[in-house]
């Protein structure tokens, strides 16, 4: 029973790293993708606009 339940727990310590991993290069991907940089320019001078 005690192997069962530390099997269990390393496997999902494993599989929350690859997710966070995953997770983490999608986001640096969408971020640092030529196509959007005209977006987080435009987002990023939205305060200094004035209407």
């Amino acid at each position: 029973m005690d192997t069962t339940y530390q099997w269990l727990a390393s496997f999902a310590q494993s599989a929350g790293l690859l997710y966070f991993v995953g997770i983490f290069v999608s986001v640096c991907a969408y971020a640092f993708w030529p196509k959007n940089r005209a977006r987080f320019e435009q987002a990023a001078h939205t305060p200094l606009q004035e209407d």
